[in-house]
């Protein structure tokens, strides 16, 4: 197990567990964070816990000529219910994300920490956020952290059917014309993977993050 210091290092992401846990400690200042994100790593714990920080082998991506969008959802975009923003409202994004009750799970791992540290990477213009509005309520949407060239997402939610999906489908089509490499998506989940996602090893990922 690696414990970290004051010092802003991480391990080699070779150092991670076959379930990607790498390193224990550290802070949640905004130069970590960027630092971790740069290098291929994230922090994951639950509320009480220290920070750990993780870099899974396979990692979950989409490349943007796989996007799916179904029929059904193509419809729903045509139909244009919702209302879809970029950077609008992050706080209300992830205070969502957090409270949102997720199958399988009997709490969040998005700590109070966590929003005030990602709220500062917003203030900073590193973490964004996608708005998903049904009339005047915010009912859906994503955020993660901007690299540039790739995004890492970090959490969706829906209040409504299918908000989520097409907070995700109007930012992968923003990501793509804006000549992104990827959205990284982490670990593995069958929502995703419906989406168009798949995993590649992390070594072609690292590989794609630092060129």
């Amino acid at each position: 197990m690696h414990y970290l210091t004051q010092d802003l290092v991480f391990p080699s992401v070779s150092k991670a567990n076959e379930d990607g846990f790498l390193a224990i400690g550290g802070d949640l200042s905004p130069e970590r964070l960027v630092l971790a994100y740069r290098s291929g790593i994230f922090p994951w714990f639950e509320p009480g816990d220290p920070i750990l920080w993780w870099s899974p082998n396979p990692r979950m991506v989409l490349f943007f000529e796989d996007l799916v969008v179904s029929k059904s959802m193509r419809n729903i975009l045509n139909r244009k219910k919702f209302k879809v923003t970029f950077n609008q409202d992050f706080k209300g994004v992830i205070s969502n994300c957090q409270k949102i009750k997720r199958e399988g799970q009997q709490g969040t791992w998005i700590t109070n920490e966590m929003i005030e540290a990602y709220c500062k990477l917003n203030q900073l213009g590193i973490a964004k956020s996608v708005e998903v509005w049904e009339e005047d309520e915010l009912v859906g949407g994503l955020y993660g952290v901007d690299l540039g060239t790739i995004f890492c997402g970090e959490s969706m939610f829906s209040k409504v059917s299918n908000a989520s999906k097409v907070a995700f489908i109007h930012w992968s089509r923003h990501l793509k014309a804006n000549n992104y490499k990827l959205l990284d998506c982490q670990i593995y989940n069958p929502h995703l993977e419906s989406l168009g996602c798949r995993e590649i090893a992390r070594d072609e990922f690292i590989k794609i993050l630092t060129s």
